[in-house]
């Protein structure tokens, strides 16, 4: 056979050789991969941070330290109700503060009754009645809350009751007048402000979203 045809037969087997190992190292093309995007941006290794089971509550931590009393109580009551949160309650308790103090200073029993618990409002009833036995009357313009801060909170695992005392600070104008018309307290014409330390109250758990008013102090 011609040398030269031997030698070609010998660079053919090499190339064919050559051609089987780039195959079986890249792989083959089908037809159905993916075009590559020149535009497109490389990914990234970011992470999405998530609260997990056992890690760190904003909702909590904005308020208390999440391994705190206060804390741990406030992830029990999530545990029993995952809707409940802080922010929410706050919100709710602003507007149940203003209404109540309102429904005291105006002697509203009717509205009291639906906020308080049982023994609170024996207490705000009796003061009450005093003032309107004396002849008295209050005359009082909410102005606004300045400060409202979460100060503790409590939950008991064989009642599942949880409680969350909060402090408030209050600007109003208040007065009270006798029969005559005569101031006997106050100021017509000057903003007092007011600091009340109120505990509510809730069973969670059940249908009942409603929080009382079971404790006050200053």
């Amino acid at each position: 056979m011609n040398p030269a045809v031997i030698q070609l037969l010998v660079l053919a087997a090499i190339a064919v050789f050559l051609f089987l190992r780039l195959k079986n190292v890249l792989g083959t093309r089908d037809g159905f991969e993916p075009k590559i995007d020149a535009s497109a941006k490389p990914a990234t290794n970011k992470k999405s941070f998530e609260v997990i089971e056992g890690g760190l509550d904003p909702d909590i931590t904005d308020h208390v330290e999440m391994d705190s009393d206060a804390g741990q109580a406030f992830v029990k009551m999530k545990a029993s109700e995952p809707d409940f949160t802080l922010e929410e309650f706050q919100g709710g308790a602003r507007q149940a503060y203003e209404m109540i103090l309102m429904a005291f200073e105006g002697d509203d029993l009717e509205t009291l009754e639906q906020f308080l618990s049982a023994d609170v409002y024996e207490s705000f009833a009796s003061v009450i009645a005093s003032r309107q036995e004396a002849g008295y009357k209050v005359n009082a313009n909410f102005i606004g809350i300045r400060e409202m801060k979460i100060m503790d909170g409590v939950f008991d695992t064989s009642t599942d009751e949880g409680e969350i005392t909060m402090k408030f600070v209050a600007e109003l104008v208040s007065f009270v007048e006798d029969e005559k018309g005569k101031v006997v307290e106050g100021n017509r014409d000057v903003i007092k402000r007011q600091t009340d330390v109120w505990t509510f109250a809730k069973t969670f758990g059940n249908d009942d979203p409603n929080w009382e008013l079971v404790a006050t102090g200053e």
